[in-house]
């Protein structure tokens, strides 16, 4: 797994900033103005938009958020599990608990004698 940066600058460096016109509710001041903010990071390919605001630099600024957010998550490395199995115990209770639930539908579906 290759490691991104996620300070501003580089973040700047390595994504294609796009600007359109957000759709959504707000209407005239929504629809006229190009404020929604798409950003593109090459390297990894991620992809966040942002059209929470009416401010293209609000947008923008939580775009960069976003994206720094999200390489984060993708980077971080998850300790490996440890196999287990279940106990004696538990696996007594289940099936004991598959025999009530199996007699509940056998006396379920036998018709009664007429």
């Amino acid at each position: 797994m290759t490691s991104y940066p996620t300070d501003r600058a580089s973040l700047e460096r390595e994504s294609d900033v796009e600007f359109f016109i957000a759709s959504g509710p707000g209407g005239q001041h929504r629809n006229k103005v190009e404020t929604g903010v798409r950003l593109v990071h090459r390297p990894s390919g991620t992809v966040v938009t942002a059209t929470e605001r009416r401010s293209q630099a609000a947008n923008r600024e939580m775009a960069f958020e976003r994206l720094a957010r999200r390489l984060r998550e993708m980077q971080r490395t998850l300790p490996p599990r440890k196999p287990t199995r279940p106990t004696h115990a538990s696996r007594q209770r289940r099936l004991e608990t598959k025999r009530r639930v199996s007699l509940l539908k056998q006396q379920r579906s036998t018709l009664p004698d007429s």
